[in-house]
């Protein structure tokens, strides 16, 4: 009997739980998440920021003891949307006010994103992106913690790589947000969305949980917004018009009704702060989840990432997409074209300054401390460059926004040409120098590479230049640039991350003929044949290895490197510029439509055409560079962000959205490669951040466009609301601006390896350095730091640790293929230990390397970073 009544109990039991846990499963879950969007440089400056950030976080941690007997659900919790507000409680809190922060960020109190700010990343470089979120990996490390969130807010339109990098730097989840002000595209373009809770993926197939609700303003706004909790701009009572944001978030949830939209029992309203400089609300969002909790739902004041955890558990399975939406606010940045050229410039410039650093910290592991200040600086302006309030029409003046960008951008480029260049002469230090003045050529890349290099010089002619490992002569000339004399050669087999030394030797003078000639109006090497206009324009252009292949073929009045000439031969008499055996490069100087110059280049041995364009002129319109190229019905690929983009909607197999995009401007990072089946151009380019696709237009796409418009300035957009102006007016008064181009053409298909390959050596020159070492020191004629044994996979970036060199060296490679690879990175050092690392320097799987040998697999196009741990002195 007694077993009996245990077995009926037993069931009752069970029955009972299971009855809970379909009740679970049907009672809604909603979560609500508190927090203020900052709006930095448009609300207000910096300082007050800075203040408004510490009332706020000393406020809500007193929110936080004071509610930790509530239960969990009733907690108080806020969010900050960008990492910079942690920074500036370290700077001006003591260290156990810092600590109790960093606690509550453990507990789960308060949440922070990897990202400075709220940013626009379609004007960025991939590297940008990475160290824009270093701040916050420093955090990771010292505090042993990780943000598993990352934010693009406000901007209606958003990248495909981003979510690549984000996820390779640790986060695994994010929320969208839009506004409608100042955008381009209608409510009725974004009041629905394909999927509104998906896996946001890169190329790679990595990314994260993306929480990007559709803005319907009839039906179920404020959600979809950047302030979902926010029901009205002028609020009075808080906990009233949160009940109504729960009831709106509860009918949203819907898995009853067939075709819903929304079909899931987990939703989340975040956002409250609106534009507002400071958020000091706490007990109304924990009356509101009290009162909205009932016996169909839940209601829980939210970190932002304890929703995401609860949507995954439960809805494991949900739609992926990997395509781009385009650009919006992020093409403000143009509006200030020479300032954002030079934060992209320095971006370059930081590969070989950082591989040369790494070099010189082998034997000099201290090297790096004293970058310590001006590094953190350079790091914080990658976070806030591209802070989403370039439209520069809020409270801050717009001047005040324009010198505050310059500052920005100075910080950077001051701590990259103060590293480039003392680690330049560092390296020559350590070398031994000879009889014979000596000098180094390094390549920053990874392989071999032949291309000339420049070295300073100030004696007499003639000279001889000797490649000290295979004493033989190379080819020379002087050249004369920015008013100093250099030395220009024609250097051969520089190693993959190394250099080759060379020496100078009294000679007697050699007749070499010219690598290019200027005869007959004809500008030839032996690759190609062109005719540079006096305006500056390349009107013709003949490949001569493809069976004398014109190139060029004007569009809409515009032909090659067209800055808009009315009169293709309104300039001055072309000038030819230093002439030699290795290059010769062709001056031409126009009004016409402004004060521009144009030096074209052409190389003895190189398929290259180099192409300086300058602008000496302030402008105020936009102003833009055309190519206009001879192919049929091409399909052009670029660079966005670390993945490489087919500008085709996704429904032709292309990686543009279909729904919910822009398409008038397109992400112009390293190249743009325009391309028939079996013939094509790529095109690569340093300074802009965009180009337009043919006639591309807001919603439109011209796919098969033989023209590309390279984006040289200007205000894209005005605001819908009242005609005003977005951006900085009339580039902030400047009135010298550069271009640097090169092209060059392929008789095969389009090659992801041989674009990026053909632009990294166009954007990152041989780097040449005076050996200025005792006799007696290293006297290595060649040396390479590291190789990796698939072409396939080019190394990005090698640096010493943020922790410093004794830490190990920390190496960023990227996969171009559509394959997995498995390969082997091989150094001049053994390799101690090595670890796979986030993107931001936190370690995540230990390796084991072989000796000097670390072989690693890549996913089809993926990007991976490692820390390697090196012997130093």
């Amino acid at each position: 009997m007694k077993n009996k009544c245990k077995k009926i109990l037993i069931t009752a039991i069970i029955l009972l739980f299971n009855s809970l846990l379909t009740l679970q499963a049907q009672q809604k879950r909603l979560y609500i998440a508190n927090d203020d969007h900052t709006d930095y440089m448009w609300t207000a400056d910096e300082s007050k920021y800075d203040s408004a950030f510490l009332r706020m976080l000393d406020y809500y941690l007193l929110q936080i003891d004071s509610t930790k007997v509530n239960q969990p659900d009733y907690q108080a919790r806020f969010n900050t949307d960008g990492s910079i507000w942690l920074q500036a409680y370290e700077k001006y809190r003591t260290p156990a006010q810092f600590k109790k922060l960093m606690d509550a960020i453990k507990s789960g109190h308060i949440s922070s994103p990897l990202n400075m700010l709220v940013s626009c990343y379609g004007a960025q470089p991939a590297e940008a992106v990475i160290r824009g979120m270093y701040y916050a990996g420093q955090l990771e490390r010292k505090y042993n913690l990780r943000f598993t969130m990352a934010g693009s807010m406000e901007n209606n339109t958003l990248p495909l790589g981003l979510a690549s990098l984000w996820a390779g730097s640790g986060a695994k989840y994010s929320w969208k947000g839009i506004g409608g002000y100042g955008s381009q595209m209608s409510y009725e373009m974004r009041k629905t969305r394909k999927h509104q809770m998906y896996r946001y993926n890169g190329l790679d197939s990595s990314g994260v949980l993306m929480k990007w609700y559709a803005y319907n303003e009839q039906k179920t706004a404020p959600l979809g917004g950047y302030a979902e909790c926010r029901l009205v701009i002028k609020y009075k009572d808080v906990e009233k018009d949160l009940g109504n944001v729960i009831n709106t978030l509860d009918h949203f949830c819907d898995t009853i009704t067939q075709g819903s939209t929304y079909p899931y029992n987990v939703g989340g309203a975040f956002g409250f702060g609106h534009d507002d400089l400071e958020t000091l609300i706490s007990n109304p969002f924990i009356n509101a989840a009290r009162n909205g909790t009932n016996e169909n739902r839940k209601v829980r004041v939210s970190n932002e990432e304890d929703f995401f955890i609860d949507f995954e558990k439960s809805y494991p399975k949900v739609p992926a997409q990997s395509v781009t939406y385009g650009n919006e606010w992020d093409l403000l940045s143009a509006s200030m074209n020479e300032i954002t050229a030079k934060v992209r410039r320095s971006t370059e410039k930081l590969r070989a300054a950082e591989a040369l650093a790494t070099i010189v910290s082998l034997k000099d592991k201290h090297f790096m401390d004293q970058f310590s200040t001006a590094k953190n600086l350079a790091w914080n302006t990658y976070g806030v460059y591209y802070e989403h309030n370039w439209t520069a029409d809020g409270p801050v003046n717009r001047n005040v926004r324009a010198d505050w960008q310059t500052n920005m951008q100075q910080n950077l480029s001051l701590y990259v040409d103060a590293l480039y260049n003392q680690s330049v002469s560092k390296l020559g230090s350590q070398l031994s120098k000879s009889a014979n003045a000596t000098f180094f050529v390094f390549n920053p890349l990874s392989w071999v590479r032949n291309d000339f290099a420049d070295i300073e010089y100030q004696g007499s002619e003639p000279i001889n230049i000797i490649d000290k490992t295979t004493g033989a002569a190379v080819k020379s000339q002087v050249i004369h640039k920015g008013g100093k004399k250099y030395v220009r050669i024609q250097a051969q087999d520089i190693p993959s991350v190394g250099y080759r030394v060379f020496e100078m030797v009294k000679a007697s003078a050699v007749n070499l003929p010219d690598a290019a000639t200027f005869q007959d109006g004809y500008f030839s090497n032996a690759y190609y044949k062109l005719k540079l206009t006096k305006s500056g324009v390349i009107s013709e252009l003949f490949d001569l290895k493809n069976g004398n292949r014109q190139l060029v073929k004007m569009h809409d009045g515009k032909f090659v490197n067209d800055l808009g000439s009315t009169d293709l031969e309104d300039g001055a008499e072309l000038m030819v510029e230093n002439a030699g055996p290795v290059s010769v490069t062709l001056k031409a100087v126009s009004t016409n439509p402004m004060l521009h110059t144009v030096r074209v280049t052409l190389f003895a041995n190189s398929s290259r055409i180099d192409i300086e364009d300058s602008i000496q002129a302030n402008f105020g319109g936009v102003q833009s560079w055309a190519f206009s190229f001879d192919l049929d019905n091409p399909t052009t690929r670029h660079e966005e962000l670390g993945a490489i983009l087919t500008a085709k909607l996704e429904t032709r197999k292309g990686h543009y959205a279909k729904d919910n995009a822009r398409y008038d401007w397109q992400t112009f990072n390293h190249f743009a490669n325009v391309s028939e089946a079996d013939y094509g151009i790529t095109l690569s380019n340093v300074d802009c951040s965009f180009f337009k696709l043919g006639n591309s237009s807001l919603d439109s796409l011209w796919e098969q466009a033989s023209q590309i418009y390279a984006l040289a300035g200007g205000n894209i957009d005005k605001k819908v609301e009242d005609g005003g102006i977005l951006g900085i007016l009339n580039q902030h008064g400047n009135k010298d601006f550069l271009y640097n181009f090169s092209l060059t053409t392929h008789q095969v298909g389009f090659d992801p390896l041989q674009a990026m390959k053909f632009s990294l050596e166009h954007q990152n020159p041989l780097v040449s350095g005076t050996i200025t070492g005792a006799f007696n020191a290293e006297s290595t004629n060649s040396y390479s730091l590291l190789s990796v044994k698939d072409p396939s996979v080019v190394l990005w970036s090698v640096k010493p640790s943020e922790e410093g060199m004794q830490n190990g060296l920390i190496t960023r490679f990227w996969n171009l293929d559509a394959k997995e690879k498995n390969t082997d990175i091989t150094l001049s050092a053994s390799i101690k230990q090595a670890w796979k690392t986030s993107h931001i320097e936190t370690n995540e799987e230990k390796l084991k390397p072989s000796r000097k040998v670390l072989t690693v697999r890549y996913k089809p196009h993926q990007i991976r970073t490692f820390r390697l741990i090196v012997p130093v002195k």
